[in-house]
């Protein structure tokens, strides 16, 4: 459509229920934080994105409202250039130690992109998996994400414990430290979504814990469905070589034992499995060192923290000629990011790993239609014009009032986990 142009930018901050799930920055909060952008066209085509959620990159988005007002949602260079330029030079330093990038403008950008190519799709009455070159796939596969947790599901009292909850809802509610608590958490999560590989978010215990679960998980399910394990970079380099070669033959991937791509090029050297990352290299400037040092296998894409679904697939193009293989990394999303995440993965040249995702583990939706359905741990790809999804309004009302009432700007895992251990600090390396 020649003369497209941006009249508004709408920025809309909610939170949605979230379980207590620990991980190695401490504890999740009751309520997860995401941030829903709307881009309307002058002739009121509306495109939408989601992005998680923080009071300063909202305010970001704010800033750029007027610097993007006026411009064509297909021209994404101009858009891209006049964001970047807005703000000083952003580096992968600025990422931060915890397992969530802190990053703003790659933020700012991506949920851009993406609400852009939503009107594209709906000017050109095609699926965003066209504008990426074609679907290569129908159905989308992701993984188990298993996490160790505290009893309760998050949100106010009324969000807590069912004594008639049975299967998955049950096991979201249930406590799980235990290595057999994981076991019944995952069955419990199979079961439900079907999903045919299995990841543990670790650094939360001691490794020798968090190697017990793994067994368990293959004792139960054996070399049929792959495992993964993640302890968030938190363990030291001896650490991860002696536990990590009690878990060869056991971990389809590794992901982030250690800190740093020189530290991972060390464990990586020592062990007889891949390495997977989404902390060391999570950057276009961090791909030499990668290749210089051999710090990784795998690359955990997240287009939220690589500059968005076209930079995602310039990034597995990148890949292949340096042996890396590509997945993608998730966040606490909800089903706008999840129909992104499915557009994307239906394009890539190949998918080697079931993707990440943390939907399970939310309750609540801001699309029409409710919640995503998985058929057989698969997702399959949206195929109306754009992402194929659609804001229901009076769940992004409801969703927004939780955030004008829960109180938080910002995710912080530190304060949650000090309401159940008063003295506990965040460690880069802890064990």
């Amino acid at each position: 459509m020649k003369g497209l142009k941006i009249k508004d930018i709408i920025v809309t901050p909610i939170a949605t229920v979230d379980p207590p799930l620990l991980n190695a920055a401490g504890l999740h909060a009751p309520y997860a934080l995401r941030t829903i952008l709307e881009v309307v066209t002058h002739n009121n085509i509306t495109g939408i994105s989601e992005i998680p959620g923080n009071v300063e990159i909202n305010e970001a988005l704010e800033e750029v409202k007027e610097l993007l007002i006026g411009k064509d949602p297909f021209h994404l260079n101009s858009i891209k250039d006049a964001i970047e330029n807005h703000f000083d030079e952003e580096t992968t330093h600025q990422r931060g130690d915890t397992p969530w990038d802190q990053r703003k403008i790659v933020h700012v950008f991506s949920s851009v992109e993406v609400a852009c190519m939503d009107i594209m799709g709906k000017v050109l009455e095609r699926p965003v998996v066209d504008l990426l070159g074609g679907k290569r796939r129908d159905l989308v596969p992701f993984a188990a994400y298993l996490f160790y947790k505290y009893e309760g599901a998050g949100g106010k009292l009324e969000f807590g414990i069912d004594p008639k909850a049975t299967g998955w809802a049950a096991a979201r509610q249930a406590e799980a430290i235990t290595p057999q608590g994981i076991v019944d958490q995952a069955i419990a999560m199979v079961n439900e979504f079907g999903f045919k590989s299995i990841k543990l978010k670790g650094g939360a215990f001691e490794p020798a814990q968090e190697v017990a679960a793994m067994k368990a998980l293959y004792d139960h399910f054996g070399p049929y469905i792959p495992l993964r394990h993640d302890p968030n970079a938190i363990w030291k380099v001896d650490t991860a070589i002696k536990h990590g070669q009690m878990m060869e033959g056991i971990l389809e991937y590794w992901e982030d034992p250690v800190r740093g791509q020189e530290n991972m090029a060390l464990v990586r050297k020592k062990l007889k499995m891949p390495l997977a990352t989404n902390m060391c290299t999570t950057s276009f400037e961090d791909i030499p060192g990668s290749i210089e040092l051999g710090s990784e296998d795998i690359i955990l894409s997240d287009h939220h923290f690589w500059g968005g679904l076209r930079s995602s697939m310039e990034l597995a193009k990148l890949c292949e000629p340096f042996g890396r293989k590509l997945s993608m990394h998730s966040n606490s999303h909800l089903g706008i990011s999840l129909a992104a995440m499915v557009h994307l993965g239906a394009a890539l040249p190949e998918v080697p790993y079931a993707l990440d995702t943390h939907y399970p583990w939310q309750s609540e939706e801001v699309i029409v239609g409710g919640r995503i359905k998985f058929e057989e741990g698969s997702v399959r790809v949206p195929d109306g014009p754009g992402l194929g999804v659609e804001i229901d309004r009076e769940a992004l009302k409801k969703l927004h009032e939780n955030y004008k009432k829960c109180g938080l700007t910002k995710r912080d895992d530190l304060v949650e986990m000090r309401k159940v251990v008063p003295d506990w600090e965040f460690k880069k390396v802890r064990w």
